[in-house]
């Protein structure tokens, strides 16, 4: 079975579950989802002058990851089409006085001009655009010569016993949770291990931000590969 990634069904459904979006996420990682951020930020490195892109940034949590580590002294961008996510992201904005601005924006089709950022990110979201060639082709247009596209993406676990664990509750455990909190018509948490399952991860992934066009590729298991990192450079 083919997971629909439609446009207008990945908005609706996370239109839907916006308002408990955070809290589910730390749930159901256990908190981990912190960690995994934390990192990304600190293995790029990014400087103090040159801005920075968050797509597909939901909440924002990784925008406000990059913060954060700039200390604000950098220009923070984070677009999604969805805008009621936009729209938490912007209460957090108020509640600690942060400056990164949101814009609601299809990833496949990016309002920016070329080679205008240091580093384009996108945590948790890749799988979910509709033509993913062409939101890794929008992220690397936008990037600067030299700089960096980072994806931190779910991944499938290769060894046991973790990767037998991990197929269980991804299956099993966290769509009944995750339908129990969000009450949403969507099934957004049965659409979460379908749409990692067929996405493809570690090396072939690396495969396809090469042939979109980066220079090189690497990806960075975190946590037994229950997400990876991968980091591209233009």
């Amino acid at each position: 079975m083919v997971v629909d990634k439609s446009n207008e069904r990945v908005r609706t459904m996370f239109s839907e579950i916006a308002p408990n979006y955070d809290r589910m996420n730390h749930l159901l990682s256990m908190n981990v989802d912190h960690y995994w951020r934390w990192r990304t930020v600190r293995k790029l490195k990014p400087n103090r002058s040159d801005p920075i892109l968050d797509v597909c940034t939901g909440t924002g949590d990784l925008a406000i990851a990059f913060h954060k580590y700039t200390q604000g002294e950098t220009e923070i961008v984070g677009s999604d089409f969805c805008y009621p996510m936009l729209e938490v992201g912007v209460q957090k904005n108020k509640k600690s006085s942060r400056d990164i601005r949101y814009i609601e924006a299809d990833s496949q089709q990016l309002p920016f001009q070329d080679d205008y950022f240091q580093v384009v990110s996108v945590a948790f979201g890749l799988r979910n655009i509709a033509d993913t060639e062409l939101g890794l082709q929008e992220m690397l247009r936008v990037c600067k010569p030299g700089g960096q596209i980072a994806i931190l993406e779910f991944s499938k676990p290769r060894y046991q016993p973790i990767k037998g664990f991990y197929g269980w509750y991804f299956k099993n455990v966290l769509p009944r949770i995750g339908q129990m909190f969000a009450s949403n018509d969507s099934a957004a948490y049965n659409y979460l291990p379908d749409s990692v399952g067929e996405f493809p991860c570690y090396e072939k992934l690396t495969e396809r931000m090469l042939a979109a066009g980066m220079k090189t590729a690497k990806f960075y298991p975190l946590t037994f590969g229950i997400a990876t990192l991968y980091i591209g450079t233009k």
